[in-house]
């Protein structure tokens, strides 16, 4: 093909000024519309009365308990989940089975149910009324309306975000460098530690990031198993609910901003997560610079290229 029919088919895939523009300005306008305005309008409203107003509500009681709540829930669902991702992540992606299908169906359920529904499931299996329910009574164990049921909540609906990180990844990544370390000689636990473990470490830490993010802001799942118990069993985000619904407005987006600055905190660390990752990536894919000739000396003593 010639250079003009090159250059010409290249000119022709180019999209007019305007209208790159145009689509950058839509982009810039939706973001604002969407996520920077009512960012910035929590933060207004919380702030509305000052800053004492606004540290008086986060350091009221009912809201303390909220934050340790959301905090308590999160360091014990993010690490199960951390366990079962990788585990499931390693089943899928590095053998082959009967039922691997169904497994990988099973790690995608909480995708297609709804919070809501599956807070209605743990109350059928574990409530006053539920098929558990009159055993777990006799033998005092709470965990519909207490901590325990809210933990299983999140864990259900943030159980596939680390896995399905890894999938993919492992996948894709192959396992001949796990049988070539087995071959020499390495145990299951060094190969996975020092063979697989770096390969995915940044998509394992991409996937707790957004694991931990869904397990604080969680509301639908909670809701249904937590019975808002003011101080006991509600989260941050059922501490809002009900604050608002108390015409507490201050003090509903002052918590309201806490979440907020968690969702801040966690994009911060995602964005730095991905330019490390890219960083490496282009430090891997780079040539190293050519080295010069060897020099041979001759008899002579002469050097010769």
């Amino acid at each position: 093909m010639s250079t003009s029919s090159t250059s010409s088919r290249h000119m022709s895939t180019q999209e007019a000024p305007w209208v790159r523009w145009s689509l950058i300005a839509l982009a810039l306008g939706f973001m604002f519309l969407f996520l920077v305005l009512p960012l910035a309008a929590v933060f207004a409203e919380a702030l509305r009365k000052g800053w004492d107003a606004y540290w008086a509500a986060l350091k009221e009681p009912d809201a303390w308990s909220a934050i340790r709540l959301t905090l308590l829930t999160a360091a014990i669902a993010v690490p199960l989940n951390l366990v079962f991702g990788v585990a499931a992540a390693w089943a899928i992606a590095k053998y082959e089975f009967r039922g691997k299908a169904f497994l990988t169906t099973l790690v995608d359920l909480p995708f297609s149910v709804s919070p809501v529904v599956a807070g209605l499931v743990y109350v059928l299996v574990f409530g006053a009324q539920g098929w558990l329910g009159p055993w777990l009574a006799e033998h005092d164990i709470k965990i519909v309306f207490a901590v325990p049921g809210i933990i299983l909540a999140t864990v259900f609906v943030t159980f596939p975000f680390i896995a399905r990180e890894l999938i993919p990844l492992m996948q894709a990544q192959g396992n001949e460098e796990e049988q070539a370390a087995i071959v020499l000689g390495a145990t299951g636990w060094q190969t996975f530690w020092y063979v697989t473990l770096p390969n995915i470490k940044w998509g394992l830490i991409y996937g707790v990031i957004l694991c931990n993010a869904r397990a604080m802001g969680e509301f639908g799942a909670v809701s249904v198993v937590s019975g808002h118990i003011r101080g006991q069993t509600n989260t941050m985000p059922l501490h809002v609910e009900i604050l608002y619904n108390e015409y507490q407005s201050v003090a509903a987006f002052a918590v309201a901003s806490l979440l907020a600055l968690l969702a801040l905190v966690t994009l911060a660390i995602k964005t730095w997560v991905e330019w490390r990752h890219e960083r490496e990536l282009r430090a891997a894919t780079e040539l190293p610079p050519e080295r010069p000739a060897a020099t041979v000396l001759t008899p002579s003593g002469r050097g010769q290229g």
